[in-house]
C-alpha cells in the first residue's frame, strides 16, 4: 500500500493481532504507539543537532545504533540512559518515555519510518544558504542498507522467535511472498526507493550493511565525518573494537536483551550479522524469482549490492 495515496481507509487504525495495529499503511505496536501520535510527528520540531539513524528493519540497526551512540558519546550524558535504546529512542515510538521535546540537545533518534510520515521540519529546515553556491545542512540522517536477500532471511529468524511480529511465515513453503512481505509496513523495495529518491531533500549518509562488515573502521569514520565528530585514532579504535558482532553480543547496553521476555521465544536480537546467509535458505526457485522481481523494481535505482563475500558483485 503507498501510503500517499490510500487515503481515508488507511488512515483508520486496524487492529491485526493482540501486538499490533495498521495505520497509514504501516504496522506499529500496540501499547507502544497511536495513530494520534504518529499523526503528531508531522508538527514534531527538529532542532539542528538532531541526528537520525533510518534503516528497514533488520538492516544493520542495532549495529548503527550502538556505533552513533559510542560516536556521541563526548555530547551525550551516557550516564543518564541505561542502554542504547533509552539514549537513541524510536521516533515512532514513545509510550512510557518523557516528551521528546524534553529531552537535551543532541538528540539521537532511530526509526524504521519513510519520509512520508516523518517531520517534514527535516525537510523544511534541512539547510541554510550560505553563499550563492552552498546549502549548509543541519539535521543529519545516516541510512543503512543492506541486501534485501540476507535481509529476507535475517527477518525470517527474527520472526520466528518473536510472538508479536504480523510477518511471521514459512519461508520455505511461503517463497512467493519474500520481496513482498510488510515489515514495519512497507516493503524493502519501497521503503529503499523512497529514501534514494528523496535523498537530496535531506542531509543523508547512506551506508551499507555490507561495507561495514567488510570495513567497519572506514564506516566508523565516515559516520565521524558525516557528524562532524573529529575523534582521534586511539578513539575510533576503541568504537571499532566495542562495535564489533563479538563484543556487541555480550554488552548487555546494546544487544537488547533487556526487552521483556514476555514479547519473546529467545531473547535474541543478534544472530550471525554476517554477508551472504541467504544462500544457505533460499532455493533456486526463489533466488531466480527474486532476482527477477529485483531486476524489475531496481532498475532506475543505481545503488550496488554485495551479495556475497566471495564475488562482490551487483
Amino acid at each position: 500500500v503507498n501510503p500517499e495515496e490510500c487515503g481515508l481507509k488507511c488512515s483508520i487504525m486496524e487492529s491485526l493481532n493482540n501486538y499490533l495495529f495498521k495505520y497509514k499503511g504501516y504496522v506499529f505496536a500496540k501499547g507502544e504507539t497511536t495513530g494520534e501520535y504518529i499523526d503528531s510527528l508531522q508538527h514534531f520540531e527538529i532542532r539542528d543537532s538532531d541526528v537520525f539513524l533510518v534503516t528497514y528493519p533488520k538492516s544493520g540497526t542495532i549495529w548503527t545504533q550502538n556505533i552513533i551512540n559510542l560516536i556521541c558519546e563526548d555530547t551525550t550524558d551516557k550516564s543518564k540512559f541505561p542502554n542504547n535504546l533509552e539514549k537513541m529512542p524510536w521516533l515512532e515510538y514513545r509510550e512510557g518515555r518523557p516528551d521528546y521535546s524534553l529531552r537535551p540537545s543532541p538528540r539521537l533518534f532511530a526509526t524504521h519510518l519513510t519520509p512520508t510520515l516523518m517531520p517534514p521540519g527535516l525537510r523544511d529546515k534541512r539547510g541554510k544558504l550560505t553563499s550563492m553556491l552552498s546549502v549548509s545542512f543541519k539535521q543529519q540522517i545516516v541510512y543503512v542498507l543492506r541486501n534485501p536477500k540476507d535481509n529476507a532471511v535475517s527477518y525470517y529468524h527474527f520472526s520466528l522467535d518473536k510472538l508479536f511480529l504480523y510477518s511471521r511465515y514459512h519461508f520455505k513453503q511461503n517463497y512467493q511472498v519474500i520481496p513482498h512481505v510488510l515489515v514495519g509496513g512497507s516493503s524493502w523495495f519501497d521503503h529503499v526507493q523512497e529514501w534514494y529518491t528523496k535523498r537530496d531533500q535531506y542531509s543523508i549518509l547512506f551506508l551499507s550493511y555490507e561495507d561495514m562488515v567488510m570495513d567497519l573502521r572506514t564506516a566508523v569514520e565516515k559516520i565521524c565525518k558525516f557528524l562532524e565528530k573529529n575523534l582521534d585514532d586511539a578513539a575510533i579504535a576503541h568504537i571499532v573494537e566495542k562495535a564489533t558482532f563479538k563484543n556487541m553480543k555480550k554488552d548487555p547496553r546494546a544487544n537488547y536483551e533487556f526487552i521483556p521476555g514476555d514479547l519473546l521465544l529467545k531473547p535474541q536480537f543478534m544472530r550471525k550479522g554476517t554477508v551472504g546467509d541467504w544462500k544457505n535458505t533460499f532455493t533456486v526457485a526463489q533466488n531466480e524469482m527474486f532476482d527477477q522481481i529485483f531486476k524489475e523494481r531496481m532498475k532506475n535505482i543505481p545503488l550496488h549490492f554485495i551479495w556475497d563475500l566471495d564475488t562482490k558483485t551487483n
